[in-house]
């Protein structure tokens, strides 16, 4: 059934393939035109077990690996879906996005055991609702924040992160993961739509912890703060996927930057506003020529280390939202840097035509663990699509998000 459902969508895509950088304007629609080739690419291998989603490709296979709702990257794929939705219109990219984003719907009834429930339910069901305005999402959506709420611990200020032993953790503290504040937007968007008041506050208290606790002078941030959590006291940091704790792990700073430019639209309290242009600059200022980050930036071997193409999605994503609320030297700096970005992930080097159904090339999940090195990976795929939705609204006249 998957398999025949985007025919229709791609009878225009005969010549677009992965296109090498645009002659003087970046083109989002051919790349666009591209993202909805390469999905319907994936919907034909995709089993059709109501339970797989795709996850990585190996360097050497053509051949998406699956998870399924259980899996933190499991938002992804429907949330893809919805962006690509939004783009063209075709009922039938919404009829696969829905189908997929079904999948999920387990994880606002159950017992929270990840703190990832914003990625997983948010990016599926949230994209859903903002496009579609079912009921049904919207209630998916609030039944997970009150979920992901119970992880909070108010003496340590947090959302507890891995619930459960991860080597390191000192568990059974409290262990707090930078990528932890993506997902406060859930708990953002539920506060606002029928959620109690409770998750905003939930939301602004971790934020405020993370910021005083997770970042060091130079505003790099560690991928873990351990706390006591009887006292609420910082134990240490960690950079548990980076090369060291002293390190900046590319994909973590890059939550950094996407988190408090997200906090700062839902509150708009200023010193977060400031906060992410400090976490931005570290970034943007030993970032290679081409824009795209190894996967940390103290790597010994750079230049021959593996790139993070995931983490030059999230941030060309975060950088047209964070341009929009910065002054106009900042504002045109974040802009023209997330423009090139998107256009170096859209060249050759990052989507060659190789048969692979994934968007993008070469991403680092987690370097030190030996897992996912120079692979596609989903969720490279999905802020990829969603910094190019974003730069097609801004040239629209309208909002980025």
């Amino acid at each position: 059934m998957i398999r025949k459902t985007l025919g229709l969508v791609c009878v225009v895509l005969i010549s677009y393939g992965c296109h090498q950088k645009q002659k003087e304007v970046f083109e989002v629609d051919q790349s666009l035109e591209y993202c909805v080739k390469q999905a319907d690419q994936t919907l034909s291998q995709i089993p059709d077990d109501r339970e797989s989603l795709p996850r990585n490709i190996a360097p050497d296979s053509k051949e998406w690996n699956y998870v399924t709702y259980h899996d933190w990257t499991s938002g992804f794929w429907p949330g893809t879906l919805w962006y690509l939705y939004e783009y063209n219109q075709q009922p039938k990219l919404k009829e696969v996005a829905d189908h997929f984003t079904q999948y999920l719907k387990p994880l606002s009834e159950k017992v929270a055991t990840d703190h990832d429930l914003g990625f997983q339910v948010f990016n599926s069901f949230g994209n859903g609702y903002r496009l579609t305005g079912n009921a049904e999402y919207k209630e998916v959506i609030l039944r997970t924040a009150d979920t992901l709420a119970t992880l909070y611990n108010p003496t340590v200020g947090t959302i507890l992160s891995w619930p459960r032993p991860v080597p390191n953790m000192e568990w059974p503290n409290h262990n707090t993961i930078m990528d932890n504040m993506i997902n406060l937007e859930l708990l953002f968007w539920a506060s606002k739509n029928g959620g109690d008041s409770s998750l905003y506050d939930i939301a602004v208290d971790h934020a405020e912890t993370t910021m005083e606790n997770h970042f060091r002078p130079d505003y790099t941030s560690y991928h873990v703060v351990v706390y006591d959590r009887e006292t609420g006291e910082k134990i240490k940091g960690v950079t548990h996927q980076g090369y060291s704790d002293e390190s900046m792990w590319a994909r973590g700073q890059a939550w950094a930057i996407y988190g408090y430019t997200m906090v700062y639209r839902e509150t708009k309290d200023p010193k977060f506003l400031d906060f992410a242009q400090k976490v931005t600059r570290p970034y943007l200022d030993k970032l290679p020529k081409d824009l795209i980050p190894y996967w940390d930036f103290q790597a010994p071997g750079i230049p021959d280390e593996p790139r993070d193409a995931s983490a030059a999605a999230v941030v060309a994503s975060a950088l047209l939202e964070l341009a929009e609320y910065s002054d106009e030297k900042l504002a045109k700096e974040y802009r023209n840097k997330a423009i090139a970005m998107l256009e170096e992930l859209s060249s050759a080097a990052y989507c060659p035509e190789d048969g692979k159904p994934a968007f993008l090339r070469h991403s680092t999940g987690h370097y030190p663990n030996g897992s996912e090195i120079d692979y596609s990976i989903i969720y490279a795929d999905y802020y990829y699509v969603e910094g190019l939705t974003r730069l097609k609204r801004i040239r629209e006249g309208k909002k980025p998000v």
